[in-house]
């Protein structure tokens, strides 16, 4: 549970690429949101098998409270179509699944639009900070069926954890080129990274603003 200070990262990410976008004049229209909200035990806090209904109006079966990251993305992803973005990219702390996948090496990314998934991935490639693809196959989202709602918040089914939270994701983005980063494994220090010091890391802010550079010039 102390790592769980970290469970920010997405968002420290998210505000350290802007910054950095600012600082850099790059000339792109950027908006960053960041939802933020405690995960709490109390007697009004959400139970296993609840029902929430997410801004675009599809209900949720909540059958771990411990996956509360991707509802609030879900949110925050319908509220970025309201923008009609050209690129849409999120990024979170969002499954322990990703550090036992990549370990923390590399960043896993899912992306609907390989042309989106070229420009990061060269990113990843100058900055040094690299990342790695995922699938999306609609199998792994037939996973995620529910019986008392539209969809449920966690799989049915054991293993494929980073990818079904990614296709959890993707039903609530219209965009045609979206990406999302799972950053689990590359929230802190790990003894593959040895220019870093001990505690969080930040990563992958370069290569964030790597990736608005190269967008701002193509």
């Amino acid at each position: 549970m102390d790592k769980m200070r970290a469970d920010m990262g997405g968002a420290a990410c998210v505000v350290g690429a802007i910054m950095g976008a600012a600082k850099l004049n790059l000339p792109c229209n950027l908006i960053a949101l960041t939802p933020l909200c405690e995960n709490m035990p109390s007697g009004s806090a959400t139970k296993p098998g609840d029902v929430v209904t997410a801004k675009n109006g599809k209900t949720i079966q909540v059958d771990n409270t411990d996956a509360e990251g991707r509802l609030i993305l879900a949110d925050t992803l319908t509220y970025a179509d309201t923008f009609s973005p050209s690129h849409c990219i999120d990024i979170a702390t969002l499954t322990g699944a990703m550090a036992i996948a990549l370990g923390g090496v590399t960043t896993g990314v899912f992306s609907n639009n390989s042309e989106l998934w070229s420009v990061l991935e060269r990113a990843g490639g100058i900055t040094g900070d690299r990342l790695w693809r995922l699938p999306l196959f609609t199998e792994y989202g037939e996973m995620l069926k529910s019986a008392t709602a539209d969809i449920n918040n966690i799989s049915g089914e054991p293993g494929a954890g980073s990818v079904t939270a990614a296709k959890f994701l993707q039903k609530f983005t219209e965009c045609k080129s979206w990406a999302h980063l799972d950053i689990a494994g590359v929230m802190e220090h790990t003894n593959s990274i040895s220019y870093l010091p001990k505690g969080m890391s930040g990563r992958p802010t370069r290569t964030l603003i790597e990736a608005l550079k190269l967008l701002a010039i193509s």
